[in-house]
């Protein structure tokens, strides 16, 4: 098994009873072979009277959408198909009849022509019942240039804000269609995926990155290879913006400020909307940004490894129906854009123990580079180590770590000449720079150290001290398969006057010790299992042991 699935044809229905048993909603009898979901408070007798009913739909693998756009303030109810299938026209019948009340009943569809057919012909099949129906085609994918049918993507859920909330305020049917269409013409998204979705029972196709897909897994309108999120955005947002300024609205072009929807497509991890987010609004620049919504999951495709990015002119009434408040679930609110005001960090401490052209040794100095060019080079080593027994970033962050150091040494702020103050320069730049929790040890190592040998003057017991708070704080002792197992025989050798060369032996001795214990007693290896640590060096006490070695050559 590769995905948490049980039977594929069962996914659809075991989704919406999910849905249905969480959240203040009715749902259509299983027995009925309709898949609705109604908003539980909704009586089409009473709110039905004065408020206009809002219903939406289309194929299921779009989660949250539609689902979880029901609630007071958007929509009054949904219809579900199959994956990626229109409902039924009986299916969608039954859910105007459910709802509709004098007030009238407004459809937002998607312009597909499953669903533009099925929910067109039950609006006609309720119009002869005497149901006042209304029906919005939502057509913003701009993906295909003067294509004759747009297809509906994720900027229908700006629809079914804007008018879940007039409908809220009592508007007529008429004029929330109106305002609805105007919203959409004023609007257009596009999507970009690096991998298409996998539908539950089959294999995940095999495609190149594309742009321009629907949400249906369709292929793109073109394949493109992106090398970075922002060429990946930029790939985006050309067209897109090219599209909605070639279009005329009362004689004038189309153009920011912006409301802005990121919408995941299905499997993009938190940081990478992250990155994409902040992208977008460097792209388009930030004073054109009004408001943003997500980035989140909104309107997916099952699990496509993509994003779509909707752009609507932020107009005042779209503005101010897109803030208001909903019961929606799965409505992540619209948040202002302004340019972030920054501060100036207090660093006084920095400052203490790093100083502008600080006094310069020579052969401490040589020494620090060659500590310095060890790390940069065991970083590969260190994280195929650390891979194996952590979270494989042991050699990237030694290697952050020496880059800030190289940084210090080339401005020469550090005190090169008097060991105190650069070994509390040092433990200033690891714990800035570093990250981690070994950048914090070997900070804690380091600071502690200078302080003892500012007031003793011994170099072994200094260390010996460093090491200790060290091990207070961290919790690791000889024995537990950290870098402590290379630092404590090392320190002590250097503690009983013996040479550098001796210590950088007992460090490497301490270090290949490691490889024979199989069971940690602090940190990410402590989490793995016995078989993966046998025979694998622990990444810190290689470092610890090469840096020693770099010392003594």
């Amino acid at each position: 098994m590769d995905r948490f699935y049980n039977a594929p044809e069962n996914v659809v229905d075991e989704i919406l009873c999910g849905v249905a048993a969480s959240a203040p909603l009715r749902i259509a009898e299983p027995e009925s072979g309709l898949r609705i979901l109604i908003r539980k408070e909704w009586d089409r007798q009473q709110q039905g009277r004065e408020q206009v009913a809002v219903l939406s739909g289309g194929g299921a693998g779009h989660e949250p959408a539609h689902a979880g756009f029901v609630g007071e303030g958007m929509l009054t109810g949904v219809i579900s198909g199959s994956l990626f299938a229109s409902p039924s026209v009986e299916a969608v019948l039954a859910a105007i009849r459910e709802v509709c009340g004098d007030a009238g009943c407004l459809l937002v569809v998607k312009n597909y022509t499953g669903d533009r057919l099925n929910f067109g012909l039950a609006a006609e099949r309720a119009r002869s019942e005497g149901l006042d129906v209304a029906m919005i085609i939502v057509a913003d994918d701009v993906a295909i240039d003067k294509a004759p049918q747009p297809r509906g993507i994720a900027g229908t859920l700006l629809v079914h804000k804007l008018a879940g909330y007039l409908a809220s305020k009592q508007t007529p049917l008429d004029e929330i269609r109106a305002q609805a269409e105007s919203l959409c013409a004023h609007m257009g998204s596009m999507g970009m995926a690096l991998r298409p979705a996998a539908q539950p029972g089959h294999a995940l196709a095999s495609r190149s990155p594309e742009l321009g897909l629907g949400i249906h897994n369709e292929t793109g309108t073109r394949e493109v290879d992106p090398q970075s999120a922002d060429e990946a955005m930029s790939l985006v947002l050309e067209p897109l913006r090219n599209a909605l300024a070639a279009r005329k609205l009362t004689g004038h072009n189309l153009s920011g400020p912006w409301i802005v929807m990121l919408n995941d497509l299905g499997s993009c991890s938190t940081q990478e909307l992250g990155v994409l987010a902040d992208s977008l609004l460097r792209q388009l620049g930030i004073d054109q940004v009004a408001h943003l919504i997500g980035p989140a999951p909104l309107m997916t495709s099952l699990d496509m490894h993509g994003v779509s990015v909707t752009l609507l002119s932020a107009q005042d009434a779209f503005v101010t129906g897109l803030t208001a408040p909903t019961r929606a679930p799965a409505w992540p609110g619209m948040k202002a854009v302004a340019r972030p005001e920054h501060f100036t960090p207090d660093t006084r401490q920095d400052r203490d123990a790093l100083s502008d052209d600080a006094p310069q040794d020579k052969g401490v100095t040589a020494s620090l580079q060659r500590v310095i060019d060890t790390l940069r080079q065991a970083r590969e080593e260190l994280d195929a180590l650390d891979a194996k027994s952590g979270d494989g970033d042991a050699g990237a962050s030694m290697h952050s770590g020496a880059d800030s150091i190289a940084a210090a040494l080339e401005a020469s702020r550090l005190n090169t000449q008097a060991l105190p103050s650069l070994f509390a320069g040092i433990g200033q730049l690891l714990a800035r720079d570093m990250g981690g929790s070994s950048g914090v040890l070997l900070s804690i190592l380091f600071t502690a150290a200078g302080a003892a040998l500012d007031q003793r003057g011994e170099l072994g017991t200094a260390l010996a001290d460093g090491v200790e708070k060290m091990q207070a704080y961290g919790g690791a002792k000889p024995g537990d398969r950290t870098m402590v197992d290379a630092l404590v025989p090392a320190i002590e050798a250097l503690r009983r006057g013996e040479s550098l060369q001796q210590a950088a032996q007992a460090a490497r001795d301490g270090a290949q010790a490691t490889a024979a214990l199989t069971q940690a007693n602090a940190g990410r290896s402590a989490y793995v299992p016995e078989s993966a640590l046998k025979g694998v060096v622990d990444p810190g006490a290689e470092a610890v042991a090469r840096v020693f070695e770099a010392l003594a050559a």
